[in-house]
């Protein structure tokens, strides 16, 4: 190939007016395809109507135990500190001092045969002979030890006269998409018969305490766990896990000020078809015939902002009142956050919301004498709900294209990356050395790969910048801290990336303009120069004359980035960007 020819750039070129006009119509193409393509991606949700509340009959969170007929009877010599049986646990903490004991036992994961070491920390009165009653501590979210979480409610509860338990999560090798919760739940049990084989613990006399995760655990424990007196559920998940998570990230985004167009991510994401990828607990049923048949404590706190709170307390009513149980209280604590505490809790500083210790362990001692709650049953803050729970149907089209386009994206980058790095040393070089340029584009392809590349690139890091804050955010509303900070970037960027779509479609129209003025001056494309009344001049066709760029390095970076630019435009249609 001749020096002239590795320089070639157009003999004939259009005039500026021809190629806005030439612009105008493939702009209007490209953007009807994409917004075309944002319509079919838009995933719609049927939910309930926001904004709902439950009005509680008191404000006042106490509950007020009362002997029955049916009541332990204790005598004056039975009820005294340090005597046999149930009449000596108190209703109040601070009778006895606490002692506690570590017992481990080997737990293994059914499917991969993992093991764990479980270890069960008991925390016991010191100087109750008794047959004393038990409560153990079920983990939330995370991995949870034994000597980590709920040491202070368990010392509550045994200064009581409780045998109370913490125990190790048992989480093998999985993490928080694959749990195995059946798995779980047999150690769980495992847990409470140890604990049930203890000399001076009543047996029949056993509660739970389960917390937030583990309210997915909690149904499959007292499926096959009939040793199960009472239970107390701190903010527990109580709905099919995809569901309950879809709407505690919506409600978030909504409550840190997240433009709508970010909120509607949301749907895409959790409108996936999990099972696909083996991650079967997203649908699992958290509720069987036998979950509120036990008496229940339930409580929630005015600000957790993961839990649906309307909905959960409606469902347990209505489970408890089908299965014949009176025996409910349910309790909305003011400024509590998911685990029932006040404060922020990324700062360390929080402490559990007031009353609440008091108020489970005078429930759950009353319990266990047989005494009956007479205060009301709903009690406390307003409960309040901001969206509905969600109603998803997961499609396995839209998941394939989800994870294709995605998975192609990051290839791409990841590719462009590469290459513009190499592209980059050879320039130093060539530049150093006095070389030709080693990319070399040629029919004004490097003025308008720069200009897309710009544009793309700009929107895109907007919109990763955006997405970031919004769970920086969310992540700080989840500890308890206050959303007190101006919607900002979060809100506003999602129209500054709309319109620097519409520029980075033009900048795409002018690319395919370039490339139809670069094939009509090879002679190709006759017709189009007469639509646009450009004289045909007679043209020499040469398929040895460069179209992008004069090297093939200089071609394989032109279509490496087009791909790349033109799947960061696929991915905004998807989200749905261009939906104005």
């Amino acid at each position: 190939m001749s020096t002239e020819q590795n320089t070639r750039q157009f003999k004939h070129r259009w005039s500026y007016r021809t190629r806005i006009l030439a612009s105008i119509p493939v702009f209007l193409i490209l953007i009807g395809i994409l917004t075309f393509a944002s319509g079919m991606s838009a995933v719609s949700w049927s939910d309930q109507p926001m904004n709902r509340t439950i009005q509680t009959m008191t404000g006042n969170t106490a509950v007020k135990m009362v002997p029955t007929s049916h009541s332990l009877h204790c005598n004056t010599q039975e009820s005294v500190v340090g005597q046999p049986g149930l009449c000596s646990v108190s209703l109040t903490s601070g009778v006895y001092k606490v002692a506690t004991k570590m017992l481990t036992f080997m737990a293994t994961e059914p499917h991969t045969h993992d093991t764990q070491l479980i270890h069960l920390l008991l925390h016991y009165p010191i100087g109750d002979t008794g047959k004393m009653p038990g409560i153990i501590f079920i983990s939330g979210a995370g991995t949870g030890s034994a000597t980590g979480a709920y040491q202070d409610q368990a010392d509550y509860y045994a200064s009581a006269g409780f045998m109370a338990a913490t125990v190790d999560k048992p989480v093998w090798n999985t993490t928080a998409l694959t749990r195995n919760y059946p798995a779980m739940a047999h150690v769980y049990d495992h847990a409470i018969s140890i604990m049930a084989q203890q000399k001076n613990i009543d047996p029949n006399a056993i509660g739970i305490h389960i917390d937030s995760e583990s309210g997915w655990i909690d149904p499959y424990m007292q499926d096959f766990d009939h040793k199960i007196d009472f239970q107390v559920l701190a903010s527990p998940m109580l709905f099919e896990p995809r569901e309950a998570v879809a709407f505690f990230v919506a409600q978030d985004f909504s409550i840190v000020g997240a433009n709508p167009g970010y909120q509607a991510m949301v749907r895409h994401i959790f409108s996936a078809n999990f099972d696909m990828f083996g991650l079967t607990n997203a649908t699992i049923n958290p509720f069987t015939d036998k979950t509120f048949t036990i008496p229940t404590f339930l409580a929630y706190g005015s600000r957790d902002v993961l839990t649906s709170q309307v909905d959960g307390m409606m469902k347990i009513m209505e489970m408890a009142q089908k299965a014949g149980n009176t025996n409910f209280v349910l309790r909305d604590y003011p400024f509590a956050d998911h685990i029932l505490r006040i404060g922020n809790g990324a700062a360390g500083d929080t402490t559990l919301a007031d009353h609440y210790l008091q108020e489970t362990l005078e429930w759950s001692a009353g319990i266990v004498k047989g005494y009956k709650q007479v205060a009301p049953k709903v009690a406390g803050h307003e409960i309040y709900q901001s969206i509905g729970l969600p109603k998803i149907h997961a499609t396995k089209v839209g998941t394939l294209y989800f994870v294709i386009l995605h998975c192609l994206l990051i290839l791409a980058l990841f590719t462009s990356i590469i290459f513009s790095l190499i592209v980059l040393v050879k320039k130093i070089v060539a530049l150093v050395k006095k070389q030709k340029d080693p990319i070399a584009f040629v029919n004004g392809f490097g003025r308008v790969t720069l200009f897309m590349v710009i544009d793309s690139l700009l929107a895109f890091l907007l919109f990763i910048a955006a997405v970031a804050q919004i769970i920086w955010r969310v992540s700080l509303l989840g500890w308890g801290a206050a959303p007190i900070q101006p919607a900002g970037m979060i809100y506003w960027s999602w129209y500054v990336i709309q319109i620097a779509c519409v520029i980075v479609v033009w900048t795409w129209a002018r690319v395919i303009v370039n490339v139809i003025e670069a094939g009509a001056d090879r002679g190709w494309f006759h017709w189009f120069k007469r639509i646009a009344h450009e004289p045909i001049e007679p043209t020499v066709q040469s398929h040895n004359e460069p179209f992008f760029a004069t090297t093939k390095l200089g071609v394989t970076y032109f279509i490496i980035l087009a791909v790349t630019m033109l799947l960061i435009l696929l991915c905004f249609a998807f989200w749905g960007l261009f939906l104005y």
